[in-house]
């Protein structure tokens, strides 16, 4: 614990958070009451709104600063903000819970705070004075702890450096629970909750399957159906020929026929981006292990799912290959990762997919981004992608697929 570079991370935030929290604290207590008091006079209304928009704009500034403090990843919860219109916009800071759980937070910050910064010094003191003991002594100080340890020789300084040491670990210990226990209260208030959540995944993986059925389209319009046309024209054309120009019409025939072979394999990769013939045929198990053959390194594949006449649904095997598919593409392309491995197991009536390799960490899930697009996929029947990346490694990609077996 005294090693863990996480402790050493959070030890300056427990000290200066409360610079953070008395700041905050009395920014919103004067500006609050104040811009309420002038909504009579309707200047009010405006300073509400700007109230509101600095305290979550500092939510925000806090967010970031807690990823890097003290590991935790929170994404911005807020709804999607209105494209124009003054009333839209104060319609949408008003009824989005998110704002009022930002100025919660933003107000138990200060007690919260005091609390981790009087801990903190106390601790912290107390340890650096028993380490220094010896020193001390020796300079001809006599140490005393409110009459309870008085070091005043040689073997109570000695005793007090090492008992010093042993406090370092429980001050280390103290500054790690005080870390957890603010990062999850700041889960609670600064994320969105698990049922907006999963409807706002839910609303993107909707426009996701919208946006992939008009690629569909696009692809069929551009692409097999012109081939396909193409060989309607050939073989009209031949038709008229094959009397009089026999050479002229079998030309025409050999051409329809490389057509028709050229439209057959993009409606096969189309196919085969929808749903694999494989994965239908014959399982996850099956898939996963092309999947992981293609790979550039070499990837452990383990399917756990039970008895083979118990398959799960097909949508739940097709969204597993794609978060497989989209986790082993990206290991390839950004991890730098030499090895890897894929389990997908059964647990009551969930599939977990784990996809690990042992890559240089940092992956993020990015709006847009194709581990975003995965985290909406499983949304779609109220699962949830979980990403643990760390800067260094390793990095593992988690599904939790609920579904009636």
């Amino acid at each position: 614990m005294v090693t863990d570079p996480a402790t050493w991370r959070a030890v300056p935030y427990m000290l200066v958070s409360l610079a953070f929290g008395v700041g905050w604290f009395v920014v919103l207590v004067v500006a609050v009451p104040f811009s309420l008091m002038l909504v009579i006079f309707w200047v009010g209304i405006p300073l509400v709104l700007l109230t509101m928009v600095v305290w979550r704009g500092a939510a925000m500034l806090e967010r970031r600063v807690l990823r890097a403090a003290l590991g935790v990843r929170i994404a911005d919860p807020y709804r999607e903000r209105p494209e124009r219109g003054i009333a839209a916009h104060m319609g949408w800071l008003f009824k989005d819970p998110a704002t009022w759980k930002d100025l919660g937070y933003l107000l138990l910050l200060f007690p919260l705070s005091l609390v981790e910064f009087v801990v903190s010094v106390v601790s912290w003191a107390t340890t650096l004075i028993l380490i220094t003991s010896s020193f001390w002594y020796a300079t001809g100080e006599v140490l005393q702890f409110d009459g309870v340890l008085v070091i005043d020789s040689w073997p109570g300084a000695v005793l007090g450096t090492i008992f010093g040491f042993g406090m370092l670990a429980v001050t280390a210990y103290a500054v790690r629970g005080m870390a957890w226990l603010h990062g999850t209260l700041a889960v609670v208030l600064l994320s969105g909750s698990e049922e907006e959540r999963l409807r706002a995944s839910r609303a993107r993986g909707i426009d996701a399957a919208e946006a992939e059925r008009r690629r569909i389209e696009r692809d069929l319009h551009d692409g097999a159906q012109q081939r396909l046309l193409s060989v309607a024209v050939d073989l009209g054309r031949a038709q008229a020929k094959l009397d009089h120009a026999p050479e002229e019409a079998r030309m025409l025939i050999a051409q329809a026929h490389s057509g028709t072979k050229a439209a057959i394999a993009e409606l096969r990769d189309l196919a085969r981006g929808i749903h694999p013939a494989i994965l239908s045929d014959r399982g996850l198990d099956a898939a996963l292990s092309g999947l992981a053959a293609r790979a550039p390194v070499h990837v452990d594949v383990s399917v756990e799912l039970g008895a083979t006449d118990e398959r799960p649904p097909a949508a739940v095997e097709s969204i597993a290959y794609f978060i497989v598919a989209e986790a082993l593409a990206n290991m390839a392309k950004h991890s730098a990762a030499t090895e890897a491995s894929v389990r997908v197991a059964r647990e009551d009536r969930r599939v977990l997919v784990d996809v690990w390799d042992n890559g240089i960490g940092g992956a993020l899930v990015n709006a847009g981004g194709g581990l975003s697009g995965l985290a909406d996929r499983a949304a779609t029947i109220d699962g949830v992608l979980i990403l643990h990346s760390p800067v260094g490694g390793p990095t593992l990609v988690r599904a939790e697929l609920p579904c009636e077996w």
